[in-house]
């Protein structure tokens, strides 16, 4: 059976693929989003804290035994804590400045991550096993799902939905939306503004590093795995609307999708088109698809 020519199977595989490649794009770009958006810091670091996540579960396999359920505990919070001493040590001094100063900080600790590994490990891939308890897959007639694929994109949307409705739906969301407006009025409250700043930094390089250990198993634990992404990352932001959370969620997923289906009608667009939509949507909607005006 053939649609548009193509067939079944090759079009719902390129389908999957895009959906997995959607749920990184989901979950690096609202990271950046949540610290944008409530920081005001555009975190050019997000990719080598992505592969530092990856590399935090492959210690945490090769050194002391624990496996990928207890990487995705606790390599976030590993890489949560060193982003919230870079944000005490350094990022706290550019808050009032222009964006660039950030980007340029953060580019810069980005190259130092990146090369510190590289340096140790090359830049061929680690291997990581997938769990057992996913292993496998199953067929349904038009197409092989694979377990640990299709569990990627469920916890993956989980994760982006449960984020969202914290921020845009609960007290906490809205203290963390008011002290990026007046910060000097919500800690009259009572509210400690650098402490929750820092965490809300934490939470999301976090984010970043969950996403390092769920693709680890996919693409191997790799020094440069954070850097071949994380420019595809900041257009999917773009397109969105900076600092929008939604928008991160549901263009991250859409461009994945997009870029699947064009490997299948137009293979030598597939490395691009997510560029061409960017430069498109700035033409139309400087904000982006589902960001504001400030």
């Amino acid at each position: 059976m053939t649609i548009f020519g193509v067939p079944t199977q090759a079009l719902f595989g390129q389908l999957l693929i895009g959906l997995i490649n959607g749920s990184f794009y989901a979950l690096l770009s609202l990271g950046l989003s949540v610290i944008f958006g409530l920081l005001n810091i555009i975190n050019f670091t997000h990719g080598a804290q992505y592969m530092t996540g990856a590399f935090v579960a492959y210690f945490l396999l090769q050194w002391a035994g624990l496996g990928y359920w207890w990487a995705l505990l606790i390599a976030p919070v590993v890489v949560g804590i060193t982003g919230m001493v870079l944000e005490r040590t350094t990022l706290k001094r550019l808050y009032q400045l222009d964006h660039l100063y950030g980007l340029l900080l953060t580019f810069g600790f980005a190259l130092i991550i990146q090369g510190l590994f590289r340096h140790e490990y090359g830049s061929s891939g680690l291997p990581y096993a997938m769990p057992g308890a996913l292993a496998g897959g199953r067929n349904l007639g038009f197409m092989f799902l694979p377990n640990y694929r299709a569990w990627v994109i469920v916890f993956s949307l989980a994760v982006c939905l449960t984020t969202w409705y914290v921020i845009e739906r609960t007290r906490l969301g809205s203290y963390l939306r008011a002290a990026t407006e007046n910060p000097t009025l919500v800690q009259a409250f009572g509210i400690n503004v650098p402490r929750m700043i820092t965490l809300t930094y934490g939470f999301g390089v976090g984010l970043a590093a969950l996403a390092g250990v769920l693709a680890a198993p996919i693409y191997q634990v790799n020094p440069l795995m954070g850097a071949d992404l994380i420019i595809v990352v900041f257009a999917v932001v773009v397109i969105g609307g900076l600092g929008s959370i939604m928008g991160s969620i549901v263009t991250g997923f859409g461009l994945g999708v997009v870029e699947g289906f064009t490997k299948v009608f137009y293979p030598e667009a597939s490395n691009t088109v997510i560029f061409v939509i960017m430069a498109i949507v700035l033409l139309v909607r400087p904000t982006g698809l589902f960001g504001r005006a400030s």
